[in-house]
């Protein structure tokens, strides 16, 4: 509804942000007022909140009957652009989430909901500075709601069950929105995106979430939090005190010396069986749990242990051990908290957030006769588009390959980034722009029988950082039977 300029203000010499309202030619007049009347109720929405993670408002003016929003300029990047380079760690998601919360506990204080909470709203500014934006479609107690006019109105992975049955939101409806923040913000991904809309929302109101698993490490306060903030029934939601304190202590820096929370519940007794029931989700992340470094543990949790993961030299600490021989005649290790699946020829293996997967293939299948010369031709299939269906899924294809080795035979390493290629029914703003990374493994044996160890990883940031190390450690692990 608007495009925000930088400029100058020459009264007070100050650089501000100016908010231009902007329409579609085709609308008519009373349309064009309902859009202006839109940003005057923004400007006015956003300068009643006193709270200094609400970006502050300095004026309106009317230029040719339209309003011009002059408002602070944040200089910083929105958390969403962050995250296309990768997640963030527990404490610093808690540290944006708490101040966001204030916002929003300010808002709700002035009888403001915001409805359209989510992380490109959200701008991380100078000195840890968070604020919170675009009040453009919040609903105010009193006014008449200028954005009901029976169209959907917000982003729908964002958007609260409730909302979307049509209920009466509330704050803790904003509230959901932002367990969605915290969500993405740490695992990388909204759990309930799909690829449309309708898919969108009816995962909203039923899907069920998956684990946060990066949120529960550490004392696991966070991902207890987000997952009570995506409870679909609003009254079980927490309110703003518990989120805000809850964000506070999770964001505070340990003391020298701390326990984590796991480590003092099994410190002070109550027994092993007690301490494995409350703690048992968090079995698939805490190393401290696999491992036994609490010692009044390790005699129970050995039994547990053993079975899944397997010692060796190649298996890296957190991380299982597969036997896969029966699908694709190989052995690998894999990240423990990854959720695995399979079919005939592939096993695959996915961390909980979705932005990380590894898949190891066997085929002997159109099979070129050595490793470089297969390598080779799935560098030429990316180049042309990667086809599926007559259609191509890869755009802008940088494609390198390599000779390697494997368990002393020859191979071929390739390294491919790519951006998505557009989908017309995705309904995101940037669907296809975010480039990806694919490292695989290819090697070709004597009779002509393929294996592919693929890990597909954000093309930049902390997120292809591990996605590499998997790479690395998954190829080190890597033992084919067949050579």
């Amino acid at each position: 509804m608007g495009t925000v300029w930088r400029a100058r203000d020459e009264v007070v010499e100050r650089d501000v942000a100016v908010k231009e309202p902007r329409v579609p030619d085709q609308l008519t007049e009373a349309e064009r007022q309902t859009v202006h009347q839109r940003m005057l109720r923004e400007a006015r929405t956003a300068a009643r909140i006193d709270h200094p993670s609400v970006v502050t408002i300095h004026d309106v003016v009317m230029e040719d009957g339209r309003p011009w929003i002059v408002m602070e300029l944040v200089q910083g990047r929105s958390l969403g652009s962050v995250l296309e380079e990768g997640t963030l760690d527990a404490r610093e998601a808690a540290r944006i989430g708490h101040a966001v919360a204030g916002a929003l506990d300010a808002a709700h204080a002035t009888g403001v909901l915001h409805r359209d909470v989510k992380p490109d709203n959200v701008l991380l500014g100078r000195y840890e500075r968070v604020v919170l934006t675009d009040f453009g479609i919040a609903q105010v107690e009193g006014e008449r709601r200028l954005t009901e006019t029976g169209a959907f109105v917000g982003s729908p992975e964002y958007t609260a069950p409730e909302r979307v049955l049509g209920q009466r939101p509330g704050p803790e409806s904003d509230l959901w929105s932002l367990g969605v923040v915290l969500y993405a913000a740490t695992e990388g991904v909204s759990p309930f995106r799909r690829s449309n809309t309708p898919a969108t929302l009816q995962a909203v109101l039923s899907a069920e979430v998956p684990r946060p698993a990066q949120a529960e490490r550490g004392s696991g306060a966070l991902g207890m939090l987000i997952a009570r903030l995506l409870g679909k029934e609003p009254t079980l939601r927490p309110d703003a005190a518990e989120v805000r304190q809850t964000l506070a202590d999770v964001a505070r820096p340990p003391q020298p010396g701390t326990p984590t929370a796991a480590a003092a519940t099994a410190v002070a007794g109550g027994g092993v069986g007690r301490v494995l029931r409350q703690f048992g989700g968090r079995l698939r992340t805490s190393r401290a749990w696999q491992f036994g470094t609490l010692a009044v543990a390790v005699a129970v949790a050995a039994a547990v242990a053993v079975p899944l993961l397997l010692p060796g030299d190649d298996v890296p600490d957190g991380w299982k051990a597969y036997d896969e021989d029966k699908r694709v005649r190989a052995s690998l290790a894999a990240p423990g908290s990854y959720d695995r699946s399979a079919d005939q020829d592939q096993v695959a293996f996915t961390d909980p957030g979705g932005v990380i997967e590894m898949r190891l293939s066997r085929s002997a299948k159109d099979v070129k006769n050595t490793s470089l010369l297969e390598a080779n031709n799935w560098k030429q299939f990316y180049e042309d588009g990667a086809q599926e269906s007559y259609r191509d899924t890869m755009d802008d294809v940088r494609s390198t390959v390599s000779e390697a080795d494997h368990q002393g035979q020859d191979a071929a390493s390739v390294v491919t980034t790519y951006k998505p290629a557009e989908d017309s029914n995705r309904y995101e703003k940037d669907a296809g722009t975010k480039r990806k990374r694919r490292h695989e493994l290819i090697y070709v044996n004597k009779d002509n029988v393929r294996w592919r160890l693929v890990v597909e990883m954000p093309g930049k940031g902390s997120s292809r950082d591990e996605g590499e190390k998997v790479y690395r450690e998954a190829v080190k692990s890597l033992k084919i039977n067949d050579l």
